[in-house]
């Protein structure tokens, strides 16, 4: 299980850090930033969960526990605004979404960092 878990948590990084950098270059939302979103968001979803399923007792109430959720959270609310911008077709929003998209990404950051550092400490 653990394999699984961290190839899926690997290639949240790869799909998530593609479509920020991908919408930040281009500074604006296109339909391939919004499908990689959700891509990513699916990966990091399974990773976690297959991450919780190795911990002992689940979810833990730590550092990388609580990060872990706020990412996983932030990632959802950033994945349905993009599909929310893209829908509405607001040309003004899809030029400044990357704003938000890097705070997201960055943020992300920490619980994946956490977790790789964490565990080599073991």
């Amino acid at each position: 299980m653990l394999i699984y878990a961290v190839l899926f948590i690997n290639m949240a990084l790869v799909f998530y850090t593609i479509g920020v950098w991908g919408e930040k270059i281009q500074k604006k939302l296109k339909g391939w930033h919004l499908v990689i979103f959700w891509i990513g968001l699916v990966f990091d979803t399974l990773g976690t969960s297959f991450m919780a399923g190795i911990a002992s007792n689940g979810f833990k109430l730590d550092f990388h526990g609580i990060t872990g959720l706020l990412a996983i959270v932030l990632m959802l609310i950033h994945v349905i605004w993009a599909t929310w911008v893209m829908i509405s077709n607001n040309k003004e929003m899809q030029l400044k979404f990357h704003k938000l998209s890097f705070i997201v990404w960055i943020l992300w950051l920490i619980p994946f960092s956490s977790g790789a550092i964490f565990s080599m400490m073991k």
